[in-house]
């Protein structure tokens, strides 16, 4: 059985810190700070570009992954582009014959395949969207 890999992004609060410090040092030739050898400010600068193409590209590093906030979620499931949702938009929530069911306010009904998932990773799944699109309701 495969593993769904759950990132919740309210929680992660290291990412910050590396999104901060990439920032840093990409700006690093506007702070009063002098080195020696002007290739140094060069290789910082592609350090903090660095930092940030591994934080971007963390949604790839798995092949099923949810990540999710207050807001929303994108959901990648056997796929190579995930699914964005709004908690706000949802409506209803099925999970039937490990199939996850999720109908929009407009009607819209956007289905994931969880056959090769394991059970307690699909529990959790469904979990989390009702819990996060109740609280957006109420």
């Amino acid at each position: 059985m495969k593993r769904i890999h759950f990132d919740n992004l309210g929680k992660n609060k290291y990412w910050i810190i590396i999104i901060l410090l990439s920032l840093v040092l990409i700006f690093i030739e506007e702070l009063p700070i002098e080195f020696e050898n002007p290739k140094f400010y060069k290789y910082l600068r592609a350090s903090g570009f660095l930092l940030q193409a591994i934080y971007w590209s963390k949604l790839f590093w798995f092949k099923n992954t949810i990540q999710w906030n207050k807001k929303g979620a994108v959901i990648r499931i056997n796929s190579f582009m995930g699914k964005s949702l709004r908690f706000d938009q949802i409506k209803k929530t099925e999970l039937n014959e490990n199939k996850l069911i999720i109908t929009k306010n407009g009607g819209e009904i956007v289905t994931f395949d969880l056959n090769e998932i394991a059970e307690s990773d699909t529990k959790k799944l469904n979990e989390i969207i009702v819990k996060n699109t109740i609280a957006n309701t109420v």
